[in-house]
């Protein structure tokens, strides 16, 4: 074989750098959270997507991340379930491109997204029945009522004693299992029981707090006197080991969580809708907005893999609509009004009213626009 001259020596010395730099260079973007690499077609698209937040919210978000990467592999979905609050904060902190939740987003997580720039779309994905559970060991707990709840969870009753809420019970210790400070479903569950008296959750030796649902499961398996709460999507594949205690709903009619009771409204105080919140610059880049896409055309089929509850196909219409008009009159939370303050109603009533609590610099606020506190979460 000749040997190859100077000049061509030369050459090839200077394309092979320029590959190798070249290679680098992609190797480095594709490792950048905020770069995407490639288009939405098969597995040519690339890039990273943070998302944190509710526990509660994770099986449906592991469902919809393993159907997505079966069609685009390159795709490097991150997800922890620190809690609902923690979520909202990682993306009012431009740390994560989507925050789920299991309450609607408050007036404090709001503004905290307005002061740092943070626009988000707010997204419901699916419904959840706070679900109250026993061990399946338990033969006297078949129903509740919300009085009873509150003599058992708040901390101004905190009933040392089966026996202190019903005579005909054991007298054994009550041992309570609950969701951590940081989870949403704390939050709801304590608005539920609170009855507007300002007062939380028992916070004596007879508690355990945890923003992981599999140490509350472990913890209600291992004791016959034990009882706590988590979402229904977590209570589906533990039915041999725990018992769902039927809850009273306003009508005075005691009603067990099921898919049926859930949707209907029937599981009433305790069905509730879940979200995503998407970072509106995030959505820009095309494996954010693909994946999000993906969950919403396929959402319903998710959520019951899941083992939670799908939403009426109008709300999962009216979100895509949404995204896909890219109008920026579209972010922003429809569950606060100008002052702040929850709006009540149904979902569909709520989510499909054109009114948005904003986050852009001109949006009124309550309180001054003070810095938001969020020394109550964990760290």
């Amino acid at each position: 074989m000749p040997l190859m001259n100077r000049a061509a020596m030369e050459i090839f010395s200077r394309n092979n750098s320029l590959l190798i730099v070249t290679l680098g260079l992609v190797t480095c973007l594709g490792c950048h959270r905020g770069i995407s690499i490639g288009h939405p077609g098969g597995s040519n698209l690339y890039g990273v997507v943070s998302i944190e937040g509710s526990s509660t919210v994770e099986p449906i978000s592991r469902r919809a991340r393993e159907k997505f990467n079966e069609l685009h592999p390159n795709v490097n979905l991150l997800s922890s379930g620190k809690g609902t609050g923690n979520g909202l904060v990682a993306l009012s902190r431009k740390e994560v491109d989507i925050a789920k939740t299991s309450r609607p987003i408050t007036w404090q997580e709001a503004e905290a997204c307005r002061l740092s720039g943070v626009q988000f779309f707010e997204i419901p994905i699916a419904y959840d029945g706070l679900t109250i559970v026993v061990n399946r060991a338990n033969e006297f707990v078949d129903a509740l009522t919300l009085e009873q709840l509150v003599q058992i969870f708040r901390q101004d009753r905190a009933a040392r004693l089966w026996s202190d809420i019903d005579p005909t019970w054991p007298h054994e210790p009550i041992v309570v299992y609950a969701a951590g400070i940081a989870s949403g479903t704390h939050d709801y569950f304590v608005e539920m029981i609170s009855q507007q008296s300002g007062y939380r959750l028992r916070s004596d030796e007879q508690i355990t707090l945890s923003e992981d649902d599999r140490v509350l499961i472990r913890g209600i398996k291992e004791d016959p006197y034990a009882i706590g709460f988590f979402g229904f999507a977590y209570y589906q594949p533990e039915r041999e080991n725990l018992r769902a205690v039927r809850i009273e709903n306003p009508y005075g009619v005691a009603i067990e969580p099921t898919a049926e009771s859930i949707s209907s409204g029937e599981y009433t105080p305790f069905s509730r809708p879940l979200f995503i919140y998407v970072n509106a610059e995030s959505f820009r880049r095309w494996e954010v907005k693909e994946f999000v896409k993906f969950w919403l055309e396929h959402a319903s089929q998710i959520a019951l893999d899941a083992g939670s509850v799908p939403l009426p196909e109008e709300i999962y219409d009216l979100s895509k609509q949404r995204l896909e008009s890219g109008s920026s009159d579209q972010v922003g939370t429809h569950f606060l009004d100008l002052e702040g303050k929850s709006r009540k109603g149904s979902l569909f009533e709520i989510y499909k009213s054109h009114y948005l609590h904003g986050t852009g610099g001109d949006q009124p606020t309550s309180e001054n626009s003070r810095e938001p506190d969020f020394d109550y979460l964990e760290n």
